[in-house]
């Protein structure tokens, strides 16, 4: 989700707040450690690794606990509601996309053969909920289609992804805000 956390910082640097306050709050910290464990765990993938694939429920879930410091330090209860309802819509749409296609989720990788992270034995490999989509996947739409090339995402995994963009940009603003007060 690195994507997000940058997407959200050029986004409120264009809106004309300044990042370098993030980087003097501690609450950041652990939302990066856990962007590192996730980059690592993609690289692994990209080398043919999969270990770390079934920890990932795991470590998303963990991931998205880390903006709970975040939330409660810069007190963004609002916004954080407001995400966390982008999660459970993503969450449901995920779930419907599982449930309709047997308990696994259809991926459907293009680019990702290109670059090396999909290869076609890797879902024989993998020992999860993800399977090699076929013309026989019931709501296509709902299945991961979106493809980054280092990630394949439905749109309910991007929906999740809002919450992300949300709470980054929110606590940016608000530090900056707080910032304008104290001069």
């Amino acid at each position: 989700m690195i994507e997000t956390v940058i997407l959200a910082m050029i986004f409120a640097k264009v809106k004309g707040y300044n990042i370098k306050p993030v980087f003097n709050s501690w609450e950041f910290y652990p939302v990066i450690f856990m962007e590192l464990i996730i980059i690592i765990a993609q690289i692994n993938i990209f080398l043919g690794n999969y270990f770390l694939v079934q920890y990932s429920g795991i470590l998303k879930t963990t991931y998205l606990c880390t903006y709970l410091f975040i939330i409660f330090k810069h007190e963004i209860y609002i916004k954080a509601i407001i995400g966390s309802a982008f999660i459970v819509l993503g969450g449901l749409l995920n779930d419907i996309a599982i449930k309709s296609n047997s308990g696994m989720m259809p991926v459907f990788p293009a680019l990702s053969y290109l670059t090396g992270y999909a290869k076609v034995d890797s879902f024989s490999k993998v020992n999860d909920i993800h399977v090699l989509g076929s013309s026989s996947v019931k709501y296509i739409c709902l299945t991961d289609i979106f493809d980054l090339g280092y990630s394949i995402l439905s749109i309910g995994d991007i929906f999740i992804r809002v919450f992300v963009f949300i709470i980054i940009y929110a606590a940016i603003k608000k530090i900056n805000e707080s910032r304008i007060i104290k001069l």
